[in-house]
């Protein structure tokens, strides 16, 4: 079920797939990192099209299951990644070795699926900005319906090509995700944001999500306790700030729950609001968890033997 625009007042009869057709390719290109995505890469390209924008790249890390096929036959150009374990990951790689040639670069994932209203939003925003890049909205699927309330999912993954690139985080092999996931870009100018949602169309169920977030927490934990160097810009959100001011109490996922049930509306969706607000709680508690065992681990080799 695609998601639709707020705030626009569309006439009865009014096609606006009609009109996009008869309208120019975005100067734009749209990036597409995957890793084993098909099932779901035909409907992410489908839903682009072959005249929104001027190029789609697909980022792949080794598919064996006809991703690079899919892509190729639908018309994108297929880029191979392979991750050394450092510096930068996926995206970060790509703006750096295969910069666009377009004004604008828009990252998706391969579950995300660019809707008619969005498409609008960019036609009409795109030629006149001067914002660096735009926040984008998506929908959020849980138990076989869309939610309506809870934390809204939100990304900057549009911008000027060449405005900056995603924020760096050395690793030092301790991480096995290949590609930015919690980063942000931090861009060389201000930043708006884009109203009409992206369709997440991530159908994969609770044991895929269990495995991503049993990843994340992992992640989540080791970028707590890493001493970030002196000379390393970062711009964090007000999210970020208040997220990671949080994690390092055992009162995070209680907070997140009563913000996301209570303050930001989950209670609207009764029973799936409930369920996906203690799945979230459970969540940022495994974060809180990780990160006590992980200064446990650290004090105990720090100790001297003997």
């Amino acid at each position: 079920m695609a998601s639709r625009a707020s705030g626009t007042d569309f006439t009865a009869g009014f096609d606006l797939c009609a009109v996009l057709e008869t309208r120019p390719m975005l100067d734009l290109t749209i990036a597409i990192p995957v890793k084993n995505e098909n099932r779901n890469l035909s409907g992410c390209l489908e839903a682009v099209g072959s005249d929104f924008a001027r190029e789609i790249v697909v980022i792949d890390s080794g598919s064996s299951d006809g991703t690079q096929k899919i892509a190729k036959k639908n018309g994108a150009k297929v880029i191979q990644f392979d991750w050394n374990g450092a510096f930068p990951k996926k995206r970060n790689w790509f703006l750096q070795n295969h910069p666009p040639a377009t004004k604008w670069v828009l990252f998706l994932d391969a579950d995300e699926h660019v809707t008619p209203e969005f498409k609008q939003a960019l036609y009409e925003t795109l030629p006149q900005t001067t914002y660096a890049g735009f926040w984008l909205r998506y929908s959020i699927y849980f138990l076989n319906g869309e939610l309506k309330g809870g934390y809204p999912l939100k990304k900057l993954a549009l911008f000027r090509v060449g405005a900056g690139e995603y924020e760096r985080i050395d690793e030092e092999r301790w991480s096995h995700l290949d590609m930015e996931i919690h980063e942000h870009p931090i861009l060389d100018g201000p930043v708006g944001s884009i109203r009409p949602k992206i369709d997440h169309r991530d159908f994969r169920g609770l044991d895929s999500w269990a495995r991503k977030h049993n990843e994340y927490a992992s992640w989540e934990a080791k970028r707590y306790l890493q001493k970030r160097p002196e000379n390393q810009p970062v711009k964090w959100t007000l999210k970020q700030k208040i997220k990671y001011r949080l994690l390092g109490s055992p009162l995070s996922g209680p907070v997140f729950f009563f913000g996301c049930f209570f303050l930001m509306g989950g209670f609207r969706d009764g029973k799936r609001g409930l369920a996906w607000a203690l799945l979230k709680c459970g969540y940022f508690t495994q974060v809180y968890a990780r990160i006590e065992e992980e200064k446990s681990a650290r004090a105990r080799d720090d100790t001297p033997s003997g």
